[in-house]
């Protein structure tokens, strides 16, 4: 890449219609962070801040042939998975990254909405653990998703469950701990190596949290795509995020993530 080029990343995730979060979210973040976006869309939502009352998946071979085409002409430095929703589609994005192992791989394993709604089929799952997890740079996993991955009901240490997620899966684990009833947020990078860093960053009150979790994956593949090493794309991500949060956009008489905050060093 010359000093010129602009990097370039790809999400493949759902389309989200209230704007917030998925495919939208994504591209507002890669922007935001000078990184070119590139889309492959697994799945349309109907969806709003508070609810998801429809889902559906495209075909498989559609999806493959989105990533394929992206690949064919753009240098991806990086790229990040969100809602994946079946075990075809994950098969899918598993065969494309086993084929292009040179792009680092964010994968937020999407399951479970901020709102509750399921976005991950039980036939998925094992297809996401045994198949594309372990072509990933970093999962990223809110205490609900790491749950799952753990089979175990609640997680009750962070720190424990980060180390035995990045064990179990030999793959490096950035477990959020925003879900945490705490002041303070801490987020937890540990690898399969057994290191582990504690992210500390304090909760920003009265801001709806929708599309948290895709923009700060979206965030750390942005960060990689430039040539920072995964400690400092999540370090830098954690305080986009925050910055987010403290600089927000108020509409519909609530208060949302600004991707593009004022009070931000983009590194």
């Amino acid at each position: 890449m010359n000093k010129t080029e602009i990097p370039c990343s790809m999400t493949i995730a759902g389309s989200d219609s209230g704007a917030g979060a998925g495919i939208q979210a994504d591209l507002l973040t890669f922007a935001s962070h000078g990184v070119y976006g590139t889309t492959a869309i697994s799945a349309i939502t109907a969806q709003n801040p508070n609810m998801v009352s429809a889902v559906s998946a495209p075909d498989s071979e559609i999806l493959a042939k989105q990533m394929n085409a992206i690949a064919d002409f753009y240098n991806i430095k990086s790229a990040k998975t969100g809602m994946l929703f079946d075990a075809k589609i994950i098969k899918v994005v598993a065969d494309f990254f086993k084929s292009h192992k040179e792009i680092k791989l964010v994968l937020d394993p999407v399951m479970i909405s901020t709102s509750g709604a399921k976005l991950l089929k039980d036939d998925a799952i094992e297809m996401l653990e045994t198949a594309l997890i372990p072509l990933a740079e970093v999962i990223t996993p809110n205490l609900d998703e790491g749950a799952v991955l753990l089979k175990v009901d609640k997680i009750l240490d962070i720190e424990e469950s980060a180390k035995a997620l990045a064990k179990k899966y030999a793959v490096n684990v950035l477990l959020k701990g925003g879900h945490l009833e705490s002041d303070d947020i801490f987020d937890v990078l540990a690898t399969p190596q057994g290191d582990v860093n504690i992210l500390k960053s304090k909760r920003i009150p009265n801001i709806n949290t929708h599309g948290s979790g895709c923009t700060l994956s979206a965030s750390i593949a942005s960060n990689l795509a430039k040539g920072f090493s995964l400690l400092q794309s999540c370090k830098y991500a954690q305080e986009y995020i925050v910055a987010t949060m403290k600089n927000p956009l108020e509409t519909a008489g609530e208060k949302f993530i600004n991707h593009f905050p004022n009070k931000w060093v983009k590194h």
